[in-house]
């Protein structure tokens, strides 16, 4: 828990909320140099302490424990992001959009050469997804019943409903996909 300093984070909230050193310590009944030695980190709160304070600036108690992420995390630059293949000379490909797996919403490309399959047979997973056709026309197996989507043509696939991707066109596929949870291909 090296990234935590909960006494910035006090100091931090009581800031955003207007609130003096004083007039939080007051409502807290912590005086208020215990209070400042806190905010400082020369000093240890109770976990009564911190309940209190996060009552007091109404914040969830969870945000003073919540690591800090640095601002960089969250950005995927075109040419850095994570690509997955699956055949040898690219034919299928994945590349996903979200920083890493660790969040509920999964965002990814799929790329399908022409003549090229998601998978051999439909699959199926947990949690939903939707799919929006950036470029070309593909076929759709969606529980046996085939549709074709064109550009701007999107799907929702709910959980577990047994699906593949076919580019049956000339030109290269391109579908964005945003899954409900991590590794919905």
């Amino acid at each position: 828990m090296s990234g935590i300093n909960i006494g910035n984070k006090i100091k931090e909230f009581r800031n955003l909320r207007g609130m003096t050193l004083k007039s939080l310590a007051e409502a807290t009944e912590v005086s208020s140099s215990l209070l400042s030695q806190i905010e400082k980190g020369s000093a240890n709160p109770s976990i009564n302490t911190i309940k209190n304070i996060s009552e007091k600036l109404d914040i969830p108690l969870f945000l003073f424990f919540k690591e800090e992420t640095p601002q960089d995390d969250f950005i995927v630059r075109k040419g850095s992001r994570r690509r997955m293949t699956f055949s040898r000379d690219e034919e299928i490909s994945y590349e996903l959009l979200t920083p890493d797996l660790s969040g509920s919403i999964e965002f990814m490309i799929l790329t399908l050469t022409s003549g090229m399959e998601s998978s051999e047979k439909r699959r199926e997973h947990k949690g939903e997804e939707v799919a929006y056709i950036l470029k070309g026309e593909v076929s759709l197996d969606l529980e046996g019943d085939n549709f074709t989507l064109c550009v701007g043509d999107s799907a929702k696939i709910n959980s577990y409903m047994k699906h593949r991707w076919k580019n049956n066109g000339e030109i290269t596929v391109k579908i964005i996909f945003a899954g409900a949870v991590a590794s919905f291909v």
